[in-house]
């Protein structure tokens, strides 16, 4: 109260006037995750300008899933069609502008979306996803031509047949994740990965390395963790590659140090690769099984141990 006994005016802040540009500098400084789950409900005013272009150019959930452990229920369809929603309304509300997609667990329904309205896409990031499929793919290689970078790691419906037609549609391409899971000890998915899935591997993998190779002539960084490709896909890559720089094998059991150091020896500009860990546990090979001679002779007639 003042001197006088009356009572002085409330101070108060009315965040629904802040203009647009006010708005948007405040937005901008917060990651996506944040906007969604605050200021896109303060107001109708916050949410119409969360909404607009500028801060829908990039879509990026990478660091969300980097931060928490794994979880079974990103497994779920329930999850998936959360995922999907979220990327659907920022490609809406990016108009086009929108170049970086970093997010797992989304499906053809989003991506499709993505495929039509997104051509200055620049960066597709989209491991563990069991319902994105080549169909989908090639509408994002003739959609989506200004691709630098790919990673479809994870992705078991995606075959050969869609690295060929990204490398054919998207000549400025120079980075490829192609990694898979871990085929050879799977017990570190066991409980979250479904069993189906982890059992759906991809085999082929010659003729991925030979898309690769023939369609990627300008590949800088080439991921391609727990592949079974062969010396002879290896080969095809280090062909067709010859300006790759970084080079990831960690895992294929099917090529030795022989084909590494024959394969590299094209590779002039290579700076970075690395080798497949050659120990596989037991618990791979059953024991229990198999006995102990059985183990022996089959450890080492394997193309995992042939020197």
């Amino acid at each position: 109260m003042d001197d006088s006994g009356g009572t002085e005016p409330e101070l108060r802040s009315d965040w629904a006037e802040l203009n647009h540009e006010c708005l948007i500098n405040i937005l901008a400084r917060l990651t996506l995750e944040d906007r969604w789950t605050g200021p896109m409900f303060v107001c109708k005013s916050w949410l119409q300008v969360s909404k607009d272009p500028s801060l829908n150019s990039v879509f990026d959930l990478e660091a969300r899933f980097d931060s928490v452990p794994d979880s079974s229920r990103w497994w779920t369809p329930e999850f998936e069609r959360r995922i999907d929603a979220m990327l659907r309304s920022v490609v809406d509300w990016s108009d086009g502008s929108l170049t970086e997609i970093r997010v797992r667990h989304c499906s053809d329904r989003s991506l499709l979306f993505a495929a039509e309205r997104c051509p200055n896409l620049h960066i597709l990031t989209i491991k563990s996803c069991p319902n994105v499929t080549d169909e989908c793919i090639a509408r994002i290689a003739s959609g989506c031509p200004k691709l630098r970078e790919v990673d479809v790691s994870y992705c078991y419906e995606i075959s050969h047949k869609s690295l060929a037609l990204i490398g054919n549609n998207c000549p400025n391409l120079k980075i490829l994740k192609r990694n898979l899971m871990n085929w050879l000890d799977p017990s570190q998915h066991t409980g979250i990965v479904p069993n189906e899935y982890l059992d759906a591997c991809p085999q082929d993998g010659d003729s991925e390395a030979a898309a690769i190779g023939k369609c990627m002539p300008h590949l800088l960084h080439l991921e391609l963790c727990f592949s079974k490709l062969t010396a002879n896909g290896l080969v095809l890559i280090s062909q067709g590659c010859p300006n790759l720089e970084y080079l990831d094998l960690s895992g294929c059991a099917n090529v030795t140090s022989r084909d590494i150091a024959s394969a590299s020896s094209n590779l002039k500009s290579l700076k970075n690769i690395k080798k497949p860990n050659f120990y596989i546990p037991r618990s791979v090979f059953h024991t229990e099984r198999y006995g102990h001679w059985r183990l022996y002779d089959e450890r080492f007639q394997t193309d995992v141990f042939r020197i």
